[in-house]
């Protein structure tokens, strides 16, 4: 069958986004829940490579030891059956009511050292499950009134939290990193660290910011008006892309979780094209997880979860496929040097001229045409063309 996923395509699906049971703001669950070892098994059969999970997505929130001890040995079976792996976990600091205002941000203190012995917990939980990412989503790290949180002191306590959580995977030798997730509102009016560049910056301020990357996901960042891809490239550019979370989303809406591919396609296109070939000027590559943050659709029964998750993957490669078709493409390369892509990964100063040297070039500045250079047309209309061409199989 063409398109089939293997383990060395290394794709993942979060348990959440599998056991979804369709409830939403206006409407109860559509579909019964889905034991984790049977979503497990099914997702090895479907090609997946691994799989993801929030603490409480596996274990009930409030569970004994005992039967906490339980249910992580039978899924810990379940990935040795089939050969899958846990390569990421996070904890759920958002769906109780005790994080209403938050869990490292929130006014009340007593809240907050709940939650971050709730996410130390959790970091235990990562690493007996071999995981290699250790991500943390903000959703209720936020506000709905200006009035009603500091946010000077809510990015010291931010800050303080996360140095924390890094802190404890030093001291305790784990092979984990941090990854922080960007989303600029829902559920909270406005969320803490709302983009890939606010996250960026609040790293740099970090003690153990060396530990401490991206997990940036599609409608998170199409939410607030931005380019996904140059989202992840700034990521990759700063070595702080360590996972990634790919869904679909249609404009400026809420948080949709659609199937890869099934909303913005022209970017998804160009989302795969840097993840599976590069810059075109060399740089960084991700060589991480292909991962789904996604929902499958309330109105599917359970085939059509599958078929959901199924979906997410045979996109992924005929994405994968047409974007190889375009980068081989000797039009494409011409076009790529004509719209002069390439000239851009050449350094703006000379080897070795110094700023007196430059200031000295009369043809860089006084002696330089403006109205020439303006008249020149950068061919990129026609460059998207054939990105469009490849991407429809007109090419």
């Amino acid at each position: 069958m063409p398109y089939q996923p293997t383990r060395e395509d290394r794709f993942s699906f979060g348990l959440w986004t599998i056991d979804w049971s369709g409830q939403d703001q206006f409407g109860t669950a559509t579909r019964a829940p889905i034991d984790p070892v049977v979503a497990v098994h099914k997702l090895a059969e479907l090609g997946a490579w691994g799989i993801t999970l929030h603490d409480d997505d596996l274990v009930p929130f409030g569970s004994a030891a005992a039967t906490r001890e339980a249910i992580i040995k039978r899924f810990t079976a379940a990935l040795a059956d089939t050969g899958m792996v846990a390569e990421m976990v996070t904890t759920n600091t958002f769906s109780h009511p005790v994080f209403k205002d938050g869990a490292l941000t929130a006014n009340d203190r007593r809240v907050r050292r709940y939650g971050l012995r709730k996410v130390l917990r959790n970091v235990d939980l990562a690493a007996e499950l071999g995981a290699r990412t250790f991500v943390m989503w903000g959703g209720r790290e936020g506000a709905e009134y200006d009035s009603a949180k500091d946010i000077f002191a809510a990015l010291e306590r931010y800050r303080e939290g996360i140095d924390t959580v890094a802190a404890y995977i030093k001291q305790a030798g784990y092979d984990l990193r941090i990854a922080l997730e960007p989303k600029p509102n829902e559920p909270r009016g406005d969320i803490l660290l709302p983009t890939v560049g606010h996250a960026l910056a609040f790293i740099g301020q970090l003690d153990n910011g060396d530990i401490v990357g991206l997990n940036p996901e599609v409608g998170h960042e199409q939410m607030a008006v931005l380019n996904y891809t140059a989202g992840i490239a700034q990521a990759l550019w700063a070595d702080k892309l360590f996972h990634i979370d790919l869904n679909g989303q249609k404009s400026v809406k809420y948080d949709q979780d659609l199937v890869f591919g099934h909303g913005d396609l022209l970017s998804a296109f160009g989302t795969v094209d840097l993840l599976e070939n590069g810059f075109p000027g060399g740089g960084p590559r991700y060589d991480g997880p292909r991962h789904f943050d996604y929902k499958p659709s309330r109105t599917e029964g359970l085939q059509g979860v599958w078929d959901s998750a199924a979906a997410n993957m045979r996109t992924y490669l005929i994405l994968a496929e047409r974007a190889r078709a375009f980068r081989a493409d000797p039009e494409v390369a011409a076009a790529l040097a004509e719209s002069k892509v390439f000239e851009l990964s050449q350094p703006t100063l000379g080897a070795g001229e110094s700023l007196g040297a430059f200031l000295a070039d009369r043809t860089a500045f006084e002696d330089a045409d403006p109205a020439a250079l303006a008249a020149r047309g950068c061919g990129f209309v026609r460059l998207n063309q054939l990105a469009l061409d490849h991407l429809l199989g007109a090419r």
